[in-house]
């Protein structure tokens, strides 16, 4: 059992917390026994399963990590001084682990028939792609391209946000001008962007089968040279003193409209 918060393994685990050091191996942390399982049942890549017998007290957290042995996981035991450190968690369950990022190249996406892709540009927050994540997983879509600076979907905030959903969708990540490049190759897939400036109501655009969400960044929204390369801009009416809304929630609001209407769709509500 690992001891000192000072042994070679911990501060490389540390690491995992800066976004360099996470591009740099191609690793991400995760902690907690509903994550774990989660990524377990997903058929994730695990590195290295970090627990610590004090804290562990779950039986079936107890199962899992029994399973991970006998499958050849490497299984690091610290102790629990050790793995409050490692710990981004208040309360910490005891288990953790070290697994391998996916990444999907942007030449291999294929859209398909109600599976609708979100691509987003320079999204800052962690927490909100975790949450468009989660809603996109809900609506059965297909998986996020990033464009640009965008955040990364490893970071410990994102995973949590996530609540899963990062195991279940493809992640991309490009340029806008490979993207732009990609989706103009794109027949029959419609390139759907938003803007409080646009004439058209979210609401009341009949939404095509294939289809790529794009979304701009927190800040400034999507520009002018996103919004010509969109097939139709959408808005989304507010009637308040607020002028625009939560990334996350602006996505989510959008993505239930094009999920309604595939499933009125499949029961004929719709012509």
């Amino acid at each position: 059992m690992i001891t000192s918060p000072a042994n070679e393994q911990v501060k490389r685990i540390r690491r995992l917390q800066e976004r360099k050091e996470r591009e740099r191996t191609g690793l991400f942390f995760l902690e907690g026994i509903r994550i774990v399982a989660e990524a377990v049942e997903r058929g994730e890549a695990f590195e290295t399963l970090i627990v610590s017998p004090d804290r562990l007290q779950s039986d079936f957290a107890w199962k899992l990590v029994e399973n991970l042995r006998r499958n050849g996981t490497p299984i690091l035991e610290v102790s629990s001084l050790v793995f409050e450190r490692l710990s981004q968690k208040e309360g910490p369950q005891g288990i953790a682990a070290v697994v391998h990022q996916r990444w999907m190249p942007l030449g291999a996406v294929s859209v398909e028939n109600g599976k609708p892709w979100v691509a987003l540009d320079s999204v800052a927050d962690p927490g909100n792609l975790g949450t468009i994540l989660r809603t996109l997983d809900a609506v059965g879509g297909a998986g996020v391209i990033l464009l640009d600076q965008s955040t990364d979907p490893y970071d410990p905030s994102c995973v949590r946000a996530s609540m899963g959903a990062l195991f279940d969708l493809h992640l991309v990540r490009t340029s806008f001008e490979q993207f732009r490049d990609w989706i103009k190759r794109q027949t029959g897939v419609a390139l759907i962007g938003t803007s409080g400036a646009a004439k058209q109501d979210y609401h009341d655009f009949p939404y095509p089968s294939r289809l790529v969400l794009l979304m701009g960044s927190e800040r400034l929204g999507l520009q002018p040279y996103h919004l010509e390369l969109c097939d139709e801009v959408v808005r989304i009416p507010m009637v308040g003193r607020s002028d625009s809304l939560n990334l996350a929630v602006a996505t989510a609001v959008v993505l239930y409209e094009i999920f309604n209407q595939q499933r009125q769709k499949s029961l004929g509500v719709m012509p």
